[in-house]
């Protein structure tokens, strides 16, 4: 049998070249603040395979993403073992634009501290008089860079991501980055309008792009899980303060009023944290985790 090991490792994910595809791990790693956890969040990589597969198959027809398959006996014998199982996707290989496509449809996070400075978020101009969590008008792209383990991605205006794909990929600059604005907003609007009528608020996500072989723009890595995204339950929603949450905001909000933890949760934090996993999991499928 032949044996693989990961060519790139990230926050959460691992990542195998199987020659045709690439297979993607997600592990039950956690990370919070763009550090990795000491922790481990038994079942976290299976909800965030099994999430961004639903999501996949629910937007294919908007716009064409790299998944090929989430069943092992699909890959090589390495991965059927029950290490791999639920948690691994067999993808197409993709050559991968350096934007971490972010769309807003609330005013909270990162964007309501910069709003609260200025009345902007990534040089967008917003209304005056907007609360906290309150729902923007319209969503808004806010795209950022793509950092390496351990630093921060840094948020820019459309402008700003212009410049980064045309250096990246020169004369397509434009060209891409209006593709991915243009379908970030679309698969944003069309999944936050399904997860309400399942009782969840999307605040807001974040996509990644690649180019396949004949370069068009593919939709990959993972897609509006916990990791990737703010939700929030719709019942008991009020504008003007922070919202319960479904996703690791749970975990942010521990380790901001433990600055000593070293990065190291306690159990219930981990247990309430999986919780809240498998529940979005459930109310956005219809289903529980098999």
């Amino acid at each position: 049998m032949q044996e693989y090991r990961p060519v790139k490792e990230g926050k959460v994910r691992e990542i195998y070249d199987v020659g045709e595809g690439l297979i993607m791990v997600a592990t039950d790693r956690i990370s919070a603040f763009d550090v990795i956890l000491k922790n481990r969040i038994t079942d976290k990589g299976a909800v965030l395979t099994q999430l961004s597969r639903f999501w996949f198959e629910y937007t294919k027809d908007v716009m064409p993403n790299h998944m090929i398959s989430t069943d092992t006996a699909d890959m090589p014998e390495f991965f059927r073992t029950p290490e791999f199982e639920r948690r691994s996707m067999l993808c197409k290989k993709l050559t991968m634009l350096p934007i971490e496509c972010i769309v807003r449809g609330y005013i909270t996070g990162s964007g309501w501290e910069s709003y609260k400075k200025n009345g902007t978020v990534c040089g967008i101009q917003l209304p005056d008089g907007l609360q906290e969590s309150e729902q923007l008008p319209e969503p808004i792209f806010t795209p950022s860079t793509k950092a390496e383990i351990g630093d921060h991605d840094e948020n820019i205006d459309f402008a700003r991501c212009i410049e980064v794909l045309e250096k990246a990929f020169p004369g397509k600059g434009r060209e891409y980055a209006e593709i991915i604005r243009d379908k970030t907003l679309a698969l944003y609007r069309l999944c936050a309008d399904y997860a309400k009528t399942k009782g969840i608020i999307i605040a807001d996500t974040k996509f990644e792009f690649g180019l396949n072989e004949a370069g068009e723009v593919v939709l990959a890595d993972e897609m509006l899980t916990p990791d990737s995204s703010r939700f929030w339950p719709l019942a008991g929603y009020a504008p003007g303060k922070s919202q319960p949450s479904f996703d690791k905001q749970f975990v942010r909000d521990w380790l901001k009023a433990n600055p000593d933890s070293d990065y190291k949760l306690p159990q219930d934090v981990i247990d309430k944290t999986i919780a809240k996993y498998k529940e979005a999991y459930a109310m956005l499928t219809g289903k529980e985790l098999d």
